[in-house]
């Protein structure tokens, strides 16, 4: 027992050892692109705002982050402002990634909202550049909870970006080129996340007011009509936000707009147009199925995220659209935020970090392993298909 005891604890050291030297590899690079992000080439500006992203996605790192905080700050403004194209482009994607390693800190956003509304509403900036400001303002001010003024004066702005997707005369869609269609796709999405704040009571009472601070349920599905995939998507969610908002309040609510709805969403759900591709069809699809299970039987799609030990289930539209737009900027590091991210697990309301047993060594399935397991499923399906083929097993009455 001794013995096993040692080997345990040397191990144990071991991996402590590898981890703190990999946290310096990254904490090194990190220092070095941040100050190759001030260098007068914008191409190596660029690089080192995206590799800064990179690192920040897949680390959880603070500590670190907070004694760097000011030069961070003033790099992304800088970058925002004077840069372009690319550069704007990843100073955008920065800027929640700094929020969400500072546990959204309501002093950076109020620092950043201004330059990142100012250039989403430029229209001399390139539409890459300007959705991902979009995307960027919608998520400060989601993670800083601002009260609902606040929300929903930035809610008009989003609008007026998504509006040029809007019916023509309320009967015929808009020709936008692809680019326009995806930052007027991301002004929604932002929309509907802020939305997602905004208590059930306040928001009917919103729609019910006829002062019109928040666009109708009918310009909002004209945007199902449009030719661009993002913004019929986008359109699709933002509407299931808006019935499941509302429905919380009053089971009645739209009732009267609900046959119109289910008919597009049924239309959306078979679509088999052969000019669109084939990935959108079938993406389409997917996504107004379960839009049209909730019209009819207020059914939500759910969705179980596993990750280490533990799970997050996505039950409702509201939590599905929260955790798409987290999972947007942390992208391919989403699941070492689940498990590290005390921030992030609040918002998503996963409770305290879960400190592993050291005692306790998780089992990992080798190739060989994995290997011989799909090998004995495949046996077994091929054995049941060929059962089912032969004549000679059909039942005969």
């Amino acid at each position: 027992m001794s013995v096993y005891s040692y080997q345990s604890e040397n191990a144990t050291s071991t991996e402590e050892s590898d981890e703190v030297v990999q946290n310096e590899k990254y904490e090194e690079k990190f220092i070095q692109n941040l100050e190759n992000a001030t260098e007068k080439s914008a191409q190596t500006r660029a690089l080192a705002l995206q590799a800064l992203c990179e690192i920040l996605m897949h680390r959880y790192m603070p500590d670190f982050v907070e004694d760097r905080k000011i030069t961070l700050l003033d790099v992304i403004e800088k970058s925002i402002r004077r840069g372009k194209g690319l550069e704007q482009v990843w100073a955008a994607r920065l800027a929640p990634l700094l929020v969400l390693q500072l546990g959204g800190e309501e002093s950076i956003t109020k620092s950043l909202n201004q330059f990142l509304l100012t250039t989403m509403l430029d229209k001399s900036v390139t539409f890459d550049a300007r959705a991902k400001c979009c995307t960027a303002l919608g998520l400060l001010n989601f993670l800083a909870g601002y009260d609902i003024g606040d929300l929903l004066n930035l809610m008009q702005f989003f609008e007026q970006i998504f509006s040029g997707s809007y019916l023509r005369d309320e009967k015929s869609p808009v020709s936008v080129n692809s680019d326009a269609g995806v930052l007027h796709a991301e002004a929604l999405t932002a929309w509907g996340l802020l939305l997602t704040l905004i208590p059930s009571g306040d928001f009917v009472n919103l729609m019910n007011s006829g002062q019109q601070m928040l666009p109708s349920v009918k310009k909002l599905s004209g945007l199902l009509q449009s030719p661009h995939l993002d913004v019929r998507m986008a359109a699709g969610e933002t509407i299931a936000l808006i019935l499941e908002s509302g429905r919380n309040h009053n089971e009645d609510f739209l009732e009267s707009d609900l046959d119109d709805l289910i008919d597009i969403a049924k239309q959306l759900a078979t679509d088999s147009h052969k000019y669109r591709a084939k990935k959108d069809r079938k993406t389409q699809r997917a996504t107004f199925r379960d839009l049209l299970r909730y019209l009819e039987e207020d059914i939500s799609p759910e969705i179980t995220i596993r990750f280490g030990t533990e799970s997050l289930v996505l039950d409702t539209w509201a939590i599905h659209h929260q955790y798409t737009a987290i999972c947007a900027i942390t992208g391919p590091g989403m699941t070492c935020h689940l498990q590290e991210n005390e921030f992030v697990r609040e918002v998503l309301s996963l409770g305290p970090k879960v400190v592993p047993d050291p005692h306790v060594k998780a089992h990992k399935q080798t190739k060989l392993e994995r290997h011989l397991v799909n090998a004995a499923a495949f046996k077994a399906r091929t054995i049941s298909r060929g059962k089912n083929r032969d004549k000679r097993s059909a039942v005969f009455n």
